[in-house]
């Protein structure tokens, strides 16, 4: 084949690709359609699998896959598709109830069985070999020897230091695409956004305020859902809007100290990120969703609430700037909070990326978990939810610093009981073998891998075993919980010394918080007080996703390149839509050089919240509050820092972070829900309950 002949026969090949590419998007939304039409028919009070079936060209199995509520009696197990782990009587929530495989290590592991007053340790058998299971996902583990001794060090060069620089504020709008209403600064002008496209939004706005604009808050109006109907996902609908053609503008491909090239595809908050043509001039389309949720209020409340959330932060940081995001405002905020004397002066080290990676894979966030029928009543005799105030705020007094020590279940097994103790109570991350005792009749304690990416679930049928890794608050808990002490075994561990790193930037932002709640409680204009509340919100935000941020997911970038330059697409890349002008693509960069990735942190928090959901000391007022303070089966669901149950507490709130505050209260009976969307519909009744009672 000659040079001729090969370029012929890629062009062939690319227009094949395209082909395939739109047959298979026009496939889905076809199966898209089907699906919605089985969940229709099988409204009807006669509909049967059998004959649903073979008018949609489905297996029986496939339709009770859809539809639940249609299995035949008689359909054996051997017919159905397959799935996940079977779950236990006690597993609930479609849970599987099969325990992942364990991995191999060199040393013994201790076995740690306490009495509930006062843990006590001795020798644990070997790892058991590995099981069969119907769908693992198997966590990492460290290499033994010296490969995995080598992973505990920092990655040369970077680390956290106190920026030298004063951050740039960014001429900012707010609108709102369903009314056209643009608010800037003290002036409010009237848009006719057209289709409501990026075009139509960037040359209506740069109408209005020729020049200077660098940042629009869309308020209201979601104009990135406009065409929700013709994808299959709403993710696509958003990558469709954000990579249409914009003329006389470019996808921005970055600039200055807080670079960020290339759109954002999000379901509900994408970035949209654009530079004009000829031009150094740079503009982004965000959501005001990133940092509040927005009730139907107007623009110029939105922007009032950006004021005083900017004026309260400059209390406190004589250089604050409100940034495009909650997490790149927390971050910022908190490197400038690094020290610039003494201990730390010279900055907080990033881990290796090894250890960065395994903290990633290892180390989950809130803990999401629906119990169902038989775990909890059919009909709840009420539904009850419990909110952890600014949640996360209570758990960053301590954190870990320092280079990272690698326990082994040798070391762990030949120190002293108070030496082990210290250690769990310490900054560690631990892998663990759990076993659930036989007499346990309540939730599960310790997050278990689940299938799926990133995905975990909490055993707590008696006598389950599993592998997993768990923090130190989690560890404390399942070994002196107030029911019943766990047996965890130590099967290899990380530990740091205990430091401060974030302390005096949470402290920082607790009062900024506690300040503009207040202003929102007592400030007598009612729309000063909404934007106070607005502005409380974005501060609870801040530290949120800026903890979020320190862990630094491995990411994804998108792009586009002109179809006239197809090759310099990136090999890597994968092509996620096109048209006759553009090919936009996506592809995983891993781990950045960050000098703020600081996964050991959050991953700290994590697990000290998770922990807390459980359990927790009010000492001022000498009791406890969480989950394992409620009887058996009056837990319904647990949502981040959420807790659903079937019966009210006199749980002490203070406005303090990590307070237990009552939500929603909805009386009974109540059909328990069965999945996340019928929990947020019973939530959202609840709460609207327990507002029209308060306000009775």
């Amino acid at each position: 084949m000659d040079a001729k002949s090969y370029n012929a026969a890629l062009a062939d090949l690319r227009a094949v690709r395209d082909q395939i590419k739109k047959a298979r998007a026009a496939l889905a939304k076809q199966e898209a359609d089907r699906d919605k039409r089985i969940m229709q028919l099988a409204a009807h009070e006669k509909a049967t699998a059998q004959r649903i079936a073979p008018a949609a060209g489905l297996s029986v199995a496939d339709v009770v896959a859809l539809v639940p509520d249609l299995a035949p009696d008689n359909l054996a197990v051997d017919d159905l598709p397959p799935q996940a782990p079977e779950p236990s009587a006690a597993a609930g929530a479609g849970i599987g109830g099969s325990t992942p495989a364990p991995p191999q290590h060199a040393a013994a592991a201790p076995t740690m069985t306490p009495a509930p007053a006062r843990p006590a340790l001795s020798e644990a058998a070997p790892p058991e070999p590995p099981v069969a299971s119907e769908a693992p996902r198997d966590l990492p583990s460290i290499p033994t020897g010296g490969v995995g001794d080598a992973w505990f060090t920092h990655t040369s060069g970077l680390a956290s230091t106190r920026p030298n620089f004063t951050q740039q504020a960014r001429s900012t709008v707010f609108l709102d695409t369903a009314t056209g209403v643009l608010v800037h600064r003290s002036q409010t002008h009237h848009l006719d956004l057209a289709n409501r496209s990026a075009a139509d939004l960037l040359t209506a706005v740069f109408h209005a305020v020729p020049e200077g604009v660098e940042r629009i808050y869309i308020t209201a109006g979601d104009p990135w859902h406009r065409d929700t109907g013709r994808y299959p996902y709403l993710r696509d609908a958003v990558a469709a809007w954000l990579n249409a053609p914009t003329p006389g503008w470019r996808t921005d491909t970055g600039r200055g100290r807080d670079r960020m090239a290339g759109h954002f595809v999000h379901a509900r908050n994408p970035v949209g990120r654009y530079q004009r043509d000829n031009s150094e001039q740079h503009v982004e389309i965000r959501s005001v969703g990133e940092w509040f949720d927005v009730d139907g209020d107007d623009p110029a409340t939105v922007r009032d609430a950006f004021v005083l959330l900017w004026q309260a932060l400059r209390r406190h940081w004589s250089d604050a700037v409100v940034m495009g995001s909650p997490s790149q405002t927390g971050r910022d905020l908190w490197t400038r909070t690094i020290p610039q004397r003494g201990q730390h002066s010279d900055g907080f080290p990033v881990l290796s990326e090894e250890l960065r990676g395994l903290l990633h894979a290892t180390a989950g966030q809130g803990r999401n978990e629906l119990l169902t029928p038989p775990r909890v009543p059919e009909q709840l005799p009420q539904l009850v939810e419990y909110d952890r105030t600014f949640a996360y705020a209570k758990h960053t007094w301590k954190s870990p610093v320092g280079t990272p020590r690698r326990i082994t279940a040798h070391t762990f097994s030949a120190w002293s009981e108070k030496e082990q103790m210290r250690a769990l109570y310490g900054c560690g991350h631990w892998q663990v073998r759990v076993t659930v005792p036989e007499t346990w009749n309540h939730v599960g304690l310790l997050p278990a891998p689940a299938p799926g990416d990133r995905a975990w679930h909490y055993p707590a049928e008696p006598g389950t075993t599993f592998t997993t890794w768990a923090g130190g608050p989690e560890i404390h808990t399942a070994l002196t919980n107030p029911l019943m002490p766990w047996k965890v075994e130590i099967l290899d561990g990380i530990l740091w010394d205990d430091g401060k790193p974030l302390d005096d930037w949470a402290k920082k932002l607790k009062e900024t918080w506690s300040n503009l709640s207040a202003q929102a409680h007592f400030q007598g204009d009612a729309q000063q007080a909404r934007a106070a509340h607005l502005a409380s919100r974005a501060v609870r935000s801040i530290l949120l996703y800026g903890i979020g941020a320190f862990a630094q997911r491995p990411r994804m970038v998108t792009g586009t390149t002109p179809r006239s330059a197809e090759r310099d697409v990136p090999p890597d890349a994968e092509i996620i839509g096109f048209d006759d002008e553009s090919i936009t693509w996506q592809k995983p960069t891993g781990f950045a050089r960050d000098p703020n990735a600081h996964p050991e942190w959050a991953a700290a928090i994590w697990s000290g919240a998770r922990a807390a959901l459980l359990t927790q000391r009010h000492r001022d007022d000498d009791t406890y509050a969480g989950a394992l303070h409620s009887p058996p089966g009056t837990v319904v669901a647990f949502r981040t820092d959420a807790l659903y149950l079937t019966q009210p507490h006199d749980w002490p709130h203070h406005h303090q972070p990590g307070d237990y505050l009552l939500r929603g209260h909805l009386t009974g009976p109540v059909t328990a829900p069965t999945t996340e969307e019928e929990l947020l519909t019973l939530r959202d009744a609840g709460r609207a309950a327990l507002t029209a009672e308060q306000e009775a």
